[in-house]
This record gives C-alpha cells, structure tokens and sequence, in this order.
C-alpha cells in the first residue's frame, strides 16, 4: 500500500480503502480459484496492482472513456484501473467462468459500478471501445487480429485509440511488424526491481 501512495498521491480516502481490502479478498478467493500464482499473492500490491496502474502513467483516460480488458483472467489490470478511473467504464472479458465469477464478487464486495463482465471469447465480442488493455495474453499480432475489430474510430483521449498491452522481456520479435508501436519502460516510473524488464506496448489501429 505504501508504494501505491507513494507513486499515486493523490488517490482518495475511498480509493485507498478499495485497494486495501484487495489483498484480502483476492487471498480468500486464491483458496478456491487459482487467479493468482500462490507465490505472488503476497506481494499483490506491486506484481497485480501497481503493475496494473503503470497504464495510468501513460495515459489519463477521460471520463466515459470505453476500456475494454481482454484475458482478464480474476481482473487484471482492469480492476485496478476501475479503481483509479470511477468515471470510466470498463468491461472485463474472460472465457473461463471461474475466473468471471471473481471478478464479479470482487466488485459487489468493493461496490465498483464501473466494470461489466463477460464470459466469452473475445473473438465473439464486438462492441467498440476507446481502448483495449491486456497483460501478457497472447502475442500482439494475434491480440491484434482478435480486437482490432473492437477498437473504435476517432479520438476521446490525448493519445489515439489503440491497444495497452503489459509485457516483459525482449519484444523485438514480436513487435517486427508493428513498426508504429511505441514501448513504454516502466522502470522509468518505478524503482521496484519487479519493473526491471517489465513493458506497457501501446498500438494504434491501423
């Protein structure tokens, strides 16, 4: 909690709350629904959370901004990123019901209106939005072809609508025919070795 105050001054008393109780309720539900690696459940709050906020460094999404979280698995990033953006609406898309079902309990118990869940295939979702965020999923040309059919047209935000997908490692394979993309380190904004290798790959639509 200590480092999300330190790099997110500015969270409110009601934000703050929300991110505290996270760890608890994430631990009950790890005993039951494996959404997180065991061996991480304990340093929840820089792997999940604040990795999943590094995006809010990158971009201020506007309010009623359309985000849409693909392999969100029990709602990473995009239930911390509904947190931080109570006026932003976001939808959570998963094809393993499980993992839905979290999501779902996480945000009646923490009273977070902003999230619609799906369970599905993304490949059968085609609503528009602003932006899609993903961590780690599948390789950005598949996550590509799979949601350009979902990014909508036009500029609501400071940067172009596209794709925010949390990475690590050496992406210069993957990305060789994304020559337009542009790699955010997020060791630039956290001092964490955690962050050490750790990339957010921003992709417009083409």
């Amino acid at each position: 909690m200590n480092n999300l105050e330190e790099f997110f001054p500015d969270l409110s008393k009601d934000q703050l709350e929300k991110f505290k109780n996270l760890q608890g309720i994430y631990k009950f539900w790890n005993s039951k629904v494996n959404v997180i690696s065991r061996k991480d459940i304990d340093n929840i709050y820089i792997n999940h959370i604040l990795h999943s906020l590094s995006i809010a460094k990158v971009v201020q999404f506007k309010n009623s901004s359309r985000i849409l979280d693909v392999g969100t698995g029990g709602g990473f990033p995009g239930i911390p990123l509904a947190i931080f953006f109570p006026n932003v609406n976001f939808t959570l898309i998963d094809s393993i019901r499980k993992k839905i079902d979290v999501v779902n309990s996480v945000c009646n118990e923490l009273l977070i209106s902003n999230v619609i869940s799906v369970n599905d295939r993304v490949e059968n979702h085609f609503e528009k939005y602003d932006f899609i965020i993903s961590r780690a999923v599948v390789k950005m040309d598949k996550l590509y072809d799979l949601v350009k059919k979902n990014i909508e047209t036009g500029l609501n935000n400071d940067i172009p609508n596209g794709i925010l997908s949390l990475k690590g490692g050496d992406l210069k394979k993957e990305l060789r025919n994304f020559n337009d993309c542009k790699i955010y380190n997020l060791r630039d904004y956290f001092s964490h070795d955690f962050f050490e290798t750790k990339k957010l790959v921003y992709v417009t639509s083409k």
